[in-house]
């Protein structure tokens, strides 16, 4: 699979398309999870460099299973260069602090979910970035640090797209 290729590979034309930007992942287990739940949801998966892998990854493979070539993945240089292609109209950055819980969104067709690092989040200049809807959380027992990033985006991704009675499934 080549990782800036953008064939289309169009899911119904009823479903809502969210996109998911992952910006810097690190763990290519995730990046693999993530493939395949845009595959299954007909989302887009938007990477933003530097990765923390490469595409050979045997892991990012293995957890991507067979839905490589099922889901559009564009990985893009920048975060600037993600909004030039995304235009996008509404974003909302996921992190621990954020101000209105993921459920209390009401998401709408081509929301862009951004989800940060594995290891330190989202960076205080994403989350202060005026292409920035609003932040978002979810909650968590007191005094758990994070959820992993590939069950974080798969709890959001669903609520949203419940929310358009699963269109397109």
């Amino acid at each position: 699979m080549n990782p800036h290729d953008t064939a289309p590979r169009t899911p119904d034309a009823n479903n809502p398309k969210f996109r998911l930007l992952f910006h810097t992942p690190e763990i290519p287990g995730n990046t693999g999870n993530a493939i395949r739940l845009a595959a299954i949801t007909g989302a887009e998966l938007h990477l933003v460099e530097p990765l923390g892998f490469n595409f050979d990854d045997a892991h990012l493979r293995r957890a991507g299973l067979d839905y490589h070539d099922l889901a559009i993945v564009t990985v893009h240089p920048s975060l600037e260069a993600a909004w030039e292609v995304l235009q996008p109209e509404r974003v909302f950055a996921f992190t621990g602090g954020g101000s209105v819980r993921y459920d209390k969104v009401a998401y709408q067709p081509h929301d862009v979910l951004v989800f940060g690092q594995e290891s330190t989040g989202l960076p205080a200049e994403v989350l202060a970035d005026p292409m920035i809807t609003d932040t978002v959380y979810l909650p968590m027992q007191s005094g758990r640090r994070s959820l992993n990033l590939a069950n974080s985006a798969s709890i959001v991704l669903y609520e949203a797209w419940r929310q358009h009675g699963f269109a397109g499934s």
